[in-house]
């Protein structure tokens, strides 16, 4: 029988922001049970300088540091490098690529997720997500007189904003850029950002960064600052422009000996010769020196599933219930390896994202700590409504409750006002209440709109006035 072996309390699989955060809290709860977290990379990603802004807003930076830092802070956390080679989740058992063996009486898993690649083993394609892949990019950026980026999310909007002495063609699903994040509105605010002169943008990097050897994919994420200390500079002298290709996919990608002898290659001379084509499923075709593929994030499931009886959500993340815990027995998962599976507040959504990861890990901390002490536990008051602060194009953006109205149909109304250059403030209100808000720019409205969509007071007598710039809209409110 599985508990009549040798046990330990707490084993936990991931050195990203889940994982970690997940790991500390344990440990420093149950600091005379051992806590043990694998992780694949050397380097273990943790949490700094966190702020909480609001009742539900965060800040905080991310540092990788190596994992004897939290071997030091925690005695009785002992991490172990080495990936999941298999699990028995029936007999509670555990086995490490390197061979050791833990018997454990809670799991969690934390593994993260990795890029959706366009293709496989192409050299032509580098998809982004972690440190490593980050350098590699920069390194082939370098020699690089065009890129092709595919993909709307927020590495994408970054990436094409940061990248100089290179011309950029991004090819986007979606009729506007950033449409996870923004609506066309919002989009047309920060366009001009990508043709405009870069400010000056020497701030100091948040993220200290220690130089590894490490291979394959299995880096944990990159944060909303991965491109600061690294010089995203291309082979050109000066020429960086961007060429939006809206609402259109990859149709399929040619390598340059594969093109000329294809049927498309009528006229290599107006097309230029270069290394990779792409052709776009609006037929058009353009040459380059690499592809960016920045399409999203698949669930790092993988080792996991072999023999075991996880129930999977649609996105193939492990589904988890309102305490965190998977479909099988005293196994956990937390970050962007699962999906929320409970019944989610009206104001609340999944995204993947560092704030949601730390949140995940922290809360599957505690209710792991529940089970193990036998007590009741709340759902945490940080899945009551959606919030999340980033930073876009050098702007400040806080994203609240269904800040892009998901869900709600044609049940809802809009109210933006936008001061070129400087500010963009929408919000999204349903039946006279608020619902959700975009605030890009130094609106200082986080706190109000925070309020006034957790207490779901009736605006409907303000109508317009509610974003009057000319009015103090706390003096109202608070």
């Amino acid at each position: 029988l599985w508990w009549s072996r040798p046990q330990v309390t707490f084993v936990i699989v991931g050195g990203g922001i889940a994982g970690v955060t997940c790991a500390e809290q344990i440990a420093s709860q149950f600091t005379s049970d051992e806590v043990y977290l694998l992780t694949a990379s050397p380097l273990v990603k943790t949490v700094t300088n966190f702020k909480q802004v609001s009742k539900t807003l965060e800040e905080f930076d991310i540092e990788e540091q190596p994992s004897s830092v939290l071997e030091e802070k925690y005695p009785n956390l002992k991490v172990v490098q080495s990936a999941v080679k298999l699990l028995r989740a029936k007999e509670h058992l555990l086995q490490t690529e390197n061979g050791q063996t833990f018997h454990y009486r809670k799991l969690c898993i934390c593994s993260g997720a990795r890029p959706k690649l366009l293709t496989q083993d192409n050299p032509h394609v580098l998809g982004i997500r972690d440190t490593d892949s980050a350098q590699e990019f920069q390194k082939r950026l370098s020699k690089a007189k065009r890129i092709v980026v595919i993909g709307n999310g927020g590495i994408a909007l970054e990436l094409v904003y940061e990248v100089e002495g290179c011309e950029v063609i991004w090819a986007i699903k979606d009729k506007a850029i950033g449409n996870t994040f923004f609506d066309a509105g919002a989009a047309q605010f920060l366009i001009p950002s990508l043709g405009a002169d870069k400010k000056d943008r020497s701030l100091p990097c948040k993220r200290a960064r220690y130089a590894t050897d490490k291979t394959g994919e299995l880096g944990s994420a990159l944060g909303p600052d991965w491109h600061e200390g690294i010089e995203l500079r291309g082979a050109v002298q000066n020429s960086s422009g961007v060429h939006v290709e809206y609402e259109c996919a990859v149709d399929k990608l040619y390598t340059q000996q594969e093109f000329l002898q294809s049927k498309l290659n009528t006229n290599t001379s107006e097309l230029g010769l270069w290394p990779a084509y792409v052709q776009l499923t609006n037929k058009k075709i353009y040459g380059c020196d690499f592809v960016v593929s920045a399409t999203g994030v698949v669930p790092n499931t993988d080792p996991f599933l072999n023999g075991n009886n996880f129930k999977l959500a649609e996105d193939h993340g492990l589904r988890v219930d309102d305490h965190m815990r998977t479909s099988e027995q005293d196994v956990y998962a937390a970050g962007d390896v699962c999906t929320a599976g409970w019944e989610p507040s009206a104001l609340w959504q999944q995204m993947r994202l560092w704030t949601q990861a730390r949140q995940m890990g922290w809360y599957a901390a505690r209710c792991m700590a529940a089970d193990v002490q036998e007590e009741a536990i709340e759902l945490d008051f940080c899945f009551e409504l959606f919030s999340h602060i980033t930073k876009f194009f050098n702007y400040k953006v806080v994203l609240l409750g269904k800040f892009n109205a998901q869900g709600l149909g044609q049940d809802h109304e809009l109210l933006v006002r936008c001061t070129k250059g400087q500010e963009y403030v929408k919000v999204v209100l349903t039946g006279g209440r608020m619902v959700g808000a975009v605030l890009i720019g130094e609106t200082d409205l986080e706190e109000t709109f925070e309020n006034l969509i957790l207490n779901q007071m009736d605006l409907s007598r303000y109508g317009e006035e509610l974003l009057n710039p000319n009015i103090d809209i706390e003096d109202y409110f608070d």
